[in-house]
């Protein structure tokens, strides 16, 4: 019987680590492994389940003292786990503490991944503690080496976060049903180029500097902005600020909130260009090589992730960070020109899970 691998995290909803805990689910089962998920649960567990994997309830999520009283529980039920794959930090200290008081011989053997730059402290250090500490890209590779001097950089392995090409090709064309839907709710946007910031609608994201990009480009009338992504309760108040902001650039019919969407695909297949113009430097980016896979020219500041992604597949839209004139500036230049067009994808979803699935198998097959 092939091993059982158990993974880790806070909740299954919607974002970049949980749908990565289900593509390695997928790629476990496919390849004939047990595969279970641990979390609090959530929207995802239907389709993990549909695909294979199992699912075990528990509220690993809850930043509280009472959450200590997991690890006994935690210590009996990695007994039956040759190896547990941790996410989360919350999660990973359960695990850590359950895996520690464990006898040598009688643990799983435990990886983690370190899906972003979080604050340097103990708490996080956490995520260091796996045998193998996957990094998900160069940057977030270098942040570990930086913060984290005592983790042997051998420990580290650098696995890139992928899109399947299958699922976002290039030059996508929707279905004629979804585009004459698309026209009749949007018909504002009909002939537009439109020039798109997908994410979830957070302080940190750079809609501010998206709707200013926008107001520096009034002058062309063919351009048009789209804001792609839902905001959570406790966003909603900067939502309202950004909508205030399209009024006070006098932008408001130059600008479309979209709101959460199920078709980003299909929407950014009849975008010009996309954007990613976080404050801080995103640790990869998963938005930008969903575009990038589709052909779509993506525009973003030179750092972080994107300096990877965007620099290897369509160097030609970098732009020095925080620098509004050559944002500006090269929106004019791709749009007058669309001679410059994104190389193939590299970044692709099965070497991910290949990379990954062979992390486990070469910690297992190692003597403890």
């Amino acid at each position: 019987m092939k091993p059982s691998i158990l993974q880790v995290l806070p909740a299954l909803n919607m974002g970049g680590v949980e749908r990565g805990t289900l593509e390695i689910g997928r790629a476990l089962v496919a390849a004939g492994y047990q595969s279970t998920v641990l979390s609090n649960g959530g929207p995802m567990v239907t389709q993990l389940i549909a695909e294979g994997s199992d699912h075990i309830t528990l509220p690993v999520h809850r930043k509280s003292l009472v959450s200590l009283k997991l690890v006994r529980p935690l210590r009996e039920l990695l007994q039956n786990y040759d190896l547990v794959h941790v996410r989360s930090r919350l999660p990973a200290w359960l695990i850590y503490l359950a895996w520690r008081g464990m006898p040598q011989h009688a643990r799983p053997r435990l990886v983690s991944t370190v899906h972003g730059r979080y604050s340097v402290n103990k708490y996080s250090a956490v995520m260091t503690k796996g045998e193998i500490v996957i990094a998900i890209s160069e940057n977030v590779r270098d942040y570990i080496l930086q913060n984290y001097p005592n983790v042997p950089a051998e420990r580290i392995q650098l696995i890139h976060r992928g899109v399947d090409p299958l699922s976002f090709p290039r030059d996508y064309q929707p279905t004629s049903e979804w585009l004459t839907n698309w026209q009749q709710q949007h018909p504002q946007l009909i002939g537009r180029n439109l020039l798109a910031l997908p994410g979830r609608v957070s302080r940190w994201k750079g809609h501010e500097t998206f709707l200013r990009l926008i107001a520096n480009l009034k002058e062309d009338p063919d351009i048009h902005g789209l804001v792609i992504g839902g905001a959570e309760k406790k966003q909603q108040r900067f939502l309202h600020q950004l909508h205030e902001l399209t009024n006070q650039l006098g932008i408001e019919t130059r600008v479309t909130f979209l709101g959460a969407r199920q078709d980003i695909r299909e929407v950014m297949s009849q975008c010009s260009i996309i954007y990613n113009l976080s404050t801080q430097p995103e640790p990869f980016g998963r938005t930008m090589i969903e575009a990038l896979s589709l052909g779509k020219r993506v525009v973003a500041w030179a750092y972080g992730g994107a300096a990877e992604s965007v620099g290897e597949i369509f160097p030609q839209g970098l732009v020095p960070s925080a620098d509004e004139a050559a944002l500006a500036a090269k929106t004019q230049s791709l749009l007058a020109d669309d001679s410059a067009q994104p190389l193939t994808n590299t970044f692709v979803l099965e070497r991910m899970q290949q990379q990954t699935v062979k992390v486990y198998e070469d910690l297992l097959a190692a003597k403890v």
